[in-house]
């Protein structure tokens, strides 16, 4: 910390202690009730930093989750978004995927797609797709293995999008292995 810093941080310290000091002489009749009042805002300082810094790990306990139960049934509770998202395994890595009856295939972005063990920057992007964002690049890819539940499959057809996208649709074309959605 250089010299000037310090000084602030020193300058600070004295403003604050002299405005808390100001505070307590004008409520020393009332001492009780101030130091009642100020445990209670440290309190609620401390939960909702607390609350803050915890949030993904409250949210993943509290917020309903895919399932899976006797007999091969998976069970996506609609999230706060209002959209369906299932967790499978790709080439046995764990991809999050927006459930996409609109979308004709398996599309992964350039960041699952490489996290699944194929290189986006050597693949041959020779399609197009029509999206909500215009039309993009896409290039075919066959994955090696997808897990969803208690359902295996070999040589999965999919693309990887070119273009920008938050997260990887799964679509019709390994929906419609399914008989009941």
């Amino acid at each position: 910390m250089s010299t000037d810093q310090t000084m602030r941080v020193v300058y600070l310290s004295l403003l604050g202690a002299m405005i808390l000091v100001s505070y307590l002489v004008s409520q020393r009749g009332q001492m009780g009730k101030t130091l009642q009042q100020a445990s209670i805002w440290a309190l609620i300082f401390v939960g909702a930093i607390a609350a803050a810094g915890l949030w993904s790990d409250i949210s993943r306990d509290v917020l309903p989750r895919q399932s899976v139960a006797q007999g091969g049934e998976i069970t996506l509770p609609r999230q706060a978004d209002g959209h369906y998202y299932a967790r499978l395994q790709v080439n046995g890595v764990p991809v999050d995927f927006v459930v996409d009856t609109g979308a004709s295939q398996v599309v992964l972005n350039r960041q699952d797609a490489a996290r699944v063990g194929l290189n986006p920057d050597n693949l041959r992007y020779l399609g197009q797709a029509s999206t909500a964002n215009g039309v993009v690049r896409t290039a075919s890819v066959i994955l090696d293995q997808v897990t969803f539940g208690d359902f295996t499959e070999a040589g999965v057809r999919a693309v990887v999008n070119d273009g920008p996208m938050d997260g990887s649709l799964l679509g019709m074309s390994y929906l419609g292995n399914f008989s009941n959605i």
